[in-house]
């Protein structure tokens, strides 16, 4: 039964200073003879933090974090707070370069994709702490189906009161980054029939998925009460929605991107993000934001993108015409090119469409697995295997 009478955590957002960056990247480690993931994440951070404490090899402090996940076959690399993609990208590249030194000496790979292709997640180890025991214990069976893997990206808001503004207007644009990200076309051995199955596993937790359309900071205010009392959550870090608050940092997180195997990608990914903040910002500064799309059309193009990915058509605006993602995402790249050069990420944006000419995640995975003509799903590790950054 709840304590109605426990004190409700502290909700206070803590604006950022400015149009602020961060990106977290999650990478699978693998055994290479197998391919198979392996629970060696506490043993490879321990050679990477190690090296970067003595400072063997550098001759300056990291701005990047190495930490652990919920399963002891993931690493991720955490950049610091950076004005842009081009920043964001160097941090990535300094984190990658820790983590391959050590994988060097440990024998492991790393893995770039959403969800390992026939990896049983019955046999992957929780990593210790309360909070992810917790987790397992209260999800069960569908918390231990998590063998995923996502990019994070972190925008910074300078005011409360522009947060759900901003959140709502990044919800038409959900389809463009799970389809762009999509690269988890497998599952226990058996190809999903989705680009993103890590999409559609996520949303099983109770407090994952798409969040609440709320139109201001007190109604969401309200709902954290409402969750906190009823023993929901204790803290508000627990809602793992695909685009949600970050009090503490000041942000709003994206986390609807599946996993990537290139930093480029991932720094593409990261300015694509960052501009629609500014854009929409922009807008909701002069009055001109527009309204966001209903629910209902949300939900839709989100699985959408997640089934068909790059050749998903999606539902564009309220009055329900409709048009290939492709074809968006290209006029959305034309339309951020001024906020691309005022945020000095142009280069990067520019990368999205080198994801569009190479294919998806997705597609690449399919593609090598038809090549091999055996049906191995192994060659499908190998397409999204991390290239040395040395």
């Amino acid at each position: 039964m709840t304590d109605l009478s426990a004190p409700t955590p502290e909700v206070t957002f803590a604006p950022s200073a400015g149009r602020t960056l961060g990106v977290e990247w999650e990478l699978g480690l693998l055994d290479p003879t197998t391919l198979d993931l392996t629970s060696r994440a506490d043993e490879l951070l321990r050679l990477a933090n190690a090296a970067t404490d003595t400072g063997h090899a550098r001759q300056t402090k990291s701005r990047s974090t190495l930490t652990n996940e919920l399963l002891r076959n993931t690493v991720e690399i955490v950049t610091g707070v950076c004005a842009n993609a081009e920043e964001a990208s160097a941090d990535l590249t300094d984190g990658l370069e820790r983590v391959q030194a050590a994988a060097g000496e440990l024998g492991v790979l790393l893995y770039g994709g959403g969800a390992h292709p026939f990896a049983r997640w019955e046999d992957q180890e929780v990593t210790e702490g309360h909070r992810y025991a917790t987790l397992i214990d209260r999800t069960q069976w569908w918390g231990r189906q998590m063998v995923i893997f996502g990019v994070h990206v972190h925008v910074g808001v300078r005011s409360a009161a522009k947060v759900w503004p901003l959140i709502n207007g990044l919800l038409t644009y959900h389809p463009h980054l799970t389809a762009l990200s999509a690269s988890s076309p497998y599952g226990s051995g058996a190809d999903t029939g989705y680009a993103s199955n890590r999409t559609m596993l996520f949303q099983q937790l109770p407090t994952a998925g798409l969040p609440f359309q709320f139109e201001t900071w007190a109604q969401y205010r309200e709902y954290l009460h409402d969750v906190f009392t009823t023993g929901v959550i204790t803290d508000a870090s627990e809602l793992r929605w695909d685009i949600r608050p970050s009090l503490r940092l000041g942000t709003i997180e994206v986390r609807a991107c599946d996993g990537f195997a290139r930093t480029q990608d991932v720094a593409a990914i990261a300015a694509l993000i960052h501009c629609l903040v500014a854009h929409l910002e922009d807008q909701l500064d002069e009055g001109i934001l527009a309204r966001p799309l209903p629910p209902w059309h949300v939900q839709e193009n989100k699985w959408r993108a997640a089934r068909y990915g790059l050749d998903a058509i999606i539902i564009r605006n309220a009055g329900n015409s409709e048009g290939p993602v492709v074809d968006d995402i290209r006029e959305l790249l034309s339309r951020l090119e001024p906020t691309a050069r005022q945020l000095g990420c142009t280069r990067e944006l520019a990368a999205v469409e080198d994801i569009l000419q190479r294919g998806a995640g997705y597609q690449r995975m399919r593609d090598a697995v038809a090549r091999e003509g055996t049906g191995d799903l192994r060659a499908a590790v190998r397409s999204m295997l991390v290239p040395d950054c040395s």
